[in-house]
């Protein structure tokens, strides 16, 4: 038969209420409501086939970017499931972070196609050109 023991916590590693370090303990809040309607908003604008209005754009844009600079917000569910807000969050941390949140193939496959499509643009005659002799 197998004893149990039963150890006494030390009184030095309590952990009091009153402790100073743990009211300065930042906890991440979670992204607004106002934050995800701003951002499928959004959404909606960049999928839109008719006409958006630059004004509007640009302040859904300029409201959701001010709440994305938030730092004592964990953002991670939100950019998870949009990735118009993804993309404004990473051009907000690009100095600090590059293109994290960008999977290197898919930005790798962007740079090389855009690449060549300004390669081939580049090499087409202006259509107002003289014909080469």
């Amino acid at each position: 038969m197998k004893s149990v023991v039963f150890l006494r916590w030390p009184e030095h590693l309590a952990i009091e209420a009153a402790d100073p370090h743990l009211r300065a303990m930042k906890t991440l809040q979670a992204p607004s409501r106002t934050a995800a309607v701003l951002a499928q908003l959004l959404e909606r604008l960049d999928a839109s086939r008719t006409s958006v209005d630059a004004h509007q754009y640009r302040t859904v844009v300029a409201r959701l970017s001010d709440m994305l600079a938030d730092p004592d917000v964990d953002w991670q569910p939100l950019l998870d499931e949009s990735p118009v807000a993804a993309a404004i969050y990473e051009n907000l941390h690009y100095a600090e972070a590059g293109l994290c949140r960008s999977p290197l193939e898919a930005a790798t496959r962007a740079e090389v196609a855009a690449r060549a499509l300004i390669d081939t643009v580049r090499r087409k005659p202006a259509p107002d050109a003289a014909p080469a002799a």
